[in-house]
């Protein structure tokens, strides 16, 4: 039997092996019998290497896709053995594809609503941040500069005679010297010159409203308490001596007129002129 009609008779005779290596052993076994029979020539050969590279080849494709081949007989197979009207039941074995389910809803009616009015913004806004700048470091004081300054008191002698007590006081630098001085002045004696009797006749509550110098009068005005004195026309004299002393200490100040709340008066207490200015020389 020819070897190209192999298959054919194979099929005819209900062999469903199809395995070539059920067939190769045929072909081999036929190429050896006519070999031994008769000399083949070289297109015969030819041939017969053609067809077993051929059947490799075959081999080689039936082994990669041995599986998928195998399959695909048995659903042939099935159904040329299947019943006529049930061939469309069988399905090859293909890779499943996700099957995507459509579901159509039924149409609504289309209603116009009328947009919501916007809500305010209700989201807290945290207060800024207060950053405290750093504090600086207190810077030490510049040192005040002080100049010395004399002022006068009373002393009553032994004798009860009423005279000047000259005292300094360590006042710091101003514009305003003179009024510093009588100031100082109107704060009395410290306990240390009150115990060497050194005494303060001007009268209590007094303050000085203003003090200023024009050529070489100093002009002091005073409060109205300056006018009540409890110790008489002594009094009177001690504490006008107070004021000019002390005021004249200054190097441009010679004489001395009085104020009281601005307005120059002739006379203080009993008959004491002080309508024009006073100087040492007046007493």
């Amino acid at each position: 039997m020819p070897g190209d009609l192999l298959p054919y008779y194979l099929y005819t005779a209900g062999i469903n092996c199809i395995d070539p290596f059920c067939i190769l052993p045929y072909y081999i076994f036929v190429a050896r019998r006519g070999a031994g029979r008769k000399t083949q020539p070289k297109g015969s050969q030819a041939i017969v290497i053609f067809w077993l590279v051929f059947i490799i080849a075959i081999i080689a494709i039936f082994m990669i896709n041995a599986e998928t081949i195998s399959r695909n007989f048995n659903v042939f197979r099935d159904r040329m053995a299947a019943p006529q009207g049930t061939e469309d039941e069988i399905l090859f074995f293909e890779e499943e594809e996700p099957q995507v389910t459509v579901v159509i809803e039924p149409t609504r009616p289309v209603t116009t609503t009328e947009p919501r009015p916007q809500e305010p913004d209700r989201t807290e806004v945290s207060p800024p941040v207060q950053v405290t700048p750093p504090t600086p470091e207190p810077q030490p004081p510049a040192p005040v500069q002080v100049r010395e300054r004399v002022i006068y008191f009373t002393h009553v002698g032994a004798d009860g005679q009423i005279l000047q007590s000259r005292v300094t006081r360590r006042l710091p630098v101003s514009g305003t010297p003179m009024q510093d001085a009588l100031n100082e002045m109107l704060l009395g004696p410290s306990a240390e010159e009150i115990s060497r009797g050194i005494l303060n006749l001007i009268p209590q509550n007094t303050r000085i409203l203003a003090a200023t110098v024009r050529g070489s009068t100093a002009y002091i005005s005073f409060s109205e308490d300056f006018l009540f004195n409890t110790f008489g026309v002594e009094g009177y004299v001690a504490q006008l001596r107070q004021i000019v002393w002390t005021v004249t200490e200054f190097p441009n100040v010679n004489d001395v007129q009085l104020l009281i709340e601005g307005r120059r008066m002739d006379f203080l207490g009993e008959g004491i002129w002080i309508g024009s200015p006073i100087s040492r020389q007046s007493f």
